[in-house]
């Protein structure tokens, strides 16, 4: 692979309308972290940063920052994306040396057609997408690849499954699920919420009413629910009317 470096500049200003000033030449901020060494703050362009992000290699692409007619070797540690254009907006790159291991995630390539879902009715799962690693930075592994087509209804691989080259450690645990087959769900189990046959709805669907005025005390609610206590109370009605005359 072709060596590739990347021109940066050298910061000294932060801040929003730096950021925004820095976008209208081509540029976007970034910053370098080195162990033993300080934070830099740098300019970069994002165009290629973003070339080397689309790259086979991705994220553990190894490139070297010219800064000031010096060059660092590097990794593309985190960056950040603009979520509405998706545009590269800020990158962080750290300084590695070529003799001392480093931790990186690596993407895992899932080929082959599984027997569980072929023959079996089975669904492909894919859980894990990338495992963590140790290595040299010259020895990261541009992708770890399994074959599931041996993969039957109702099993699993797992980390501990995976191939590595013998220079690479893996980080992540033996145990953790990479792609497994599951059954699809019963056609009852998919239905979150089975829609009331007719009827039912009437029977004890029927919306509350509030109405306004005075609480009706406990007492009185059983006496007007009493059979005939609707004509006793005409009647008091009457005689309280004649009393009023009197």
């Amino acid at each position: 692979m072709a060596e590739i470096v990347v021109a940066a500049e050298n910061r000294t200003e932060t801040g929003k309308n730096v950021n925004r000033r820095l976008r209208t030449r081509g540029l976007i901020p970034g910053v370098l972290y080195g162990a033993k060494r300080e934070a830099v703050p740098l300019a970069v362009s994002p165009k290629e940063i973003t070339s080397i992000l689309r790259s086979k290699t991705g994220e553990n692409t190894l490139f070297d920052l010219e800064i000031g007619g010096s060059r660092r070797r590097v990794i593309l540690k985190e960056f950040q994306v603009e979520p509405i254009k998706g545009l590269l907006i800020h990158a962080d790159f750290y300084e590695v040396a070529l003799d001392k291991p480093i931790e990186v995630k690596v993407h895992i390539e899932v080929t082959g057609t599984p027997v569980g879902v072929k023959t079996q009715g089975g669904l492909l799962d894919h859980v894990t997408r990338e495992v963590e690693v140790s290595c040299l930075p010259a020895d990261i592994p541009e992708k770890i690849s399994i074959d599931v087509s041996e993969l039957e209804m109702g099993k699993a691989v797992r980390v501990g499954d995976l191939k590595v080259p013998d220079k690479v450690t893996m980080l992540s645990a033996a145990d953790l699920v990479i792609v497994h087959v599951v059954a699809p769900r019963a056609e009852e189990e998919v239905a979150a919420v089975v829609a009331p046959a007719e009827g039912e709805a009437a029977a004890g669907a029927e919306p509350e009413v509030i109405k306004k005025g005075k609480p009706v005390e406990e007492g009185d609610a059983k006496a007007a629910a009493a059979p005939g206590a609707e004509k006793d109370a005409k009647e008091k009605d009457k005689k309280a009317d004649k009393k009023d005359k009197k």
